[in-house]
């Protein structure tokens, strides 16, 4: 952890800023905007309609490297979706274009090398945005959803964490050349450092960006899963206690003998000799049991057997 002052919510926003100017990159991406005179953090974010502690712990993990964010139940998910999406606004509309401009002023159009350089820009360019709208379109919707308590099936922030990865290399790339190979003079090349300058800090920002999704927005939305399928399984099973006795007539007796039997470990084949049934009749009954109850899993199964009175809870293996 660095050795930098932990700022807390009764700090003058300003003072922070004074700290370490890197701040005003993230006031805009919480949608602070600036003037805010003397205040504090904790009055420039309640009047600005941002979360006091989520923001003050981005700005504790960009600037001081504060990494405890791990078990934390106080960070605002809507908070961190404000600071991500406003990320890729600033990042793709505004610092995308204008380092490209500025590079555009520092080349020689006519030169072989300077159109490279163009090139493999707008190679990283392109790269990064197609992993920005991918979380646009498929991470930032999911967490939406799952805030409103709709667990997907088919996605997790286990699939985009595995996938996550900084598209750098051809930035590194180009800062090489440039510095390496590119020869400028004059006005020129106070134009091609500028530029620079300008790649390298946004190189910075990108990484901590990337930092804050790792380190905190992933752990955040992995709490609110694991939330989100203990609560799924719990209105399952007071959907199954609640239920009428009429309701287990939807199941034959002879499907109700086949959860029994799933219940207590047994396989197709043990179950098809158990009943005196051929292995098909038992792979039938349980296609009509899954359809009834809606029920797909072994664990499931066993619930639904307990609460109805099928098996004896001491007799299960849990």
């Amino acid at each position: 952890m660095k050795n930098y002052k932990m700022y807390e919510p009764d700090d003058k926003l300003i003072s922070i800023i004074s700290d370490n100017y890197n701040t005003l990159q993230s006031l805009g991406s919480f949608g602070i905007n600036l003037g805010f005179g003397d205040k504090t953090v904790r009055e420039v974010c309640e009047s600005q309609n941002v979360d006091t502690y989520t923001f003050l712990a981005v700005i504790n993990f960009t600037i001081n490297g504060y990494r405890n964010y791990e078990n934390d139940d106080r960070l605002s998910i809507s908070t961190l979706m404000q600071y991500l999406k406003a990320s890729h606004v600033y990042y793709l509309d505004f610092e995308l274009p204008h380092i490209r401009r500025s590079l555009e002023r520092a080349l020689d159009e006519n030169d072989n090398l300077a159109r490279l350089i163009l090139k493999l820009f707008d190679e990283y360019a392109y790269n990064i945005r197609k992993h920005m709208q991918y979380e646009e379109k498929m991470v930032f919707p999911y967490v939406e959803e799952l805030e409103k308590g709709n667990v997907s099936s088919n996605y997790d922030i286990e699939t985009f964490s595995k996938h996550h990865t900084q598209i750098d290399r051809k930035l590194s790339e180009l800062k090489n050349i440039i510095i390496k190979y590119l020869p400028s003079d004059g006005l020129r090349n106070n134009q091609l450092t500028a530029a620079l300058y300008e790649i390298y800090n946004c190189e910075q920002w990108l990484k901590e960006h990337a930092d804050v999704e790792d380190e905190i927005f992933i752990p955040v939305i992995r709490r609110l899963e694991k939330k989100s399928n203990q609560s799924d399984v719990s209105v399952r099973i007071s959907n199954m206690i609640n239920n009428t006795p009429g309701s287990q007539e939807t199941l034959s007796d002879r499907e109700k003998d086949v959860i029994i039997a799933l219940v207590q470990g047994m396989t197709n084949k043990e179950i098809a000799d158990h009943l005196c049934i051929s292995v098909n009749t038992v792979i039938t009954h349980r296609r009509n049991i899954t359809r009834k109850l809606q029920i797909h899993s072994p664990a499931g199964l066993t619930i639904y057997a307990i609460v109805n009175n099928l098996v004896d809870i001491s007799s299960v293996k849990l």
